[in-house]
């Protein structure tokens, strides 16, 4: 299943706390574009905030996945998971 996480900042978070994590958080995203669970990565335009496309069986299983990341662990950020299945409004073209 698909799922799009966006990512929201936490209030307590500080430019240092993202700084002393910030080439932790980039490998363990590495990570998880190399084991086929972050299939796309994204940061917004109107915000510094990111975008990913998870490929996992389950949203609890891409909310496993992202309690990983240090920015996570360390209370910095949190996600917001939407499971997303195919547009099927298509088939209406053929019925």
């Amino acid at each position: 299943m698909k799922i799009l996480a966006l990512e929201h900042e936490l209030a307590e978070a500080t430019a240092d706390g993202f700084k002393q994590y910030a080439k932790d958080e980039a490998r363990k995203v590495w990570d998880l574009v190399q084991a086929g669970v972050v299939r796309e990565s994204y940061f917004r335009v109107d915000r510094s905030e990111a975008v990913l496309v998870l490929e996992c069986q389950t949203v609890d299983e891409a909310r496993e996945a992202l309690s990983t990341l240090p920015f996570v662990k360390n209370q910095l950020i949190t996600f917001e998971l939407i499971p997303l299945k195919a547009y099927p409004g298509f088939e209406r073209l053929f019925v």
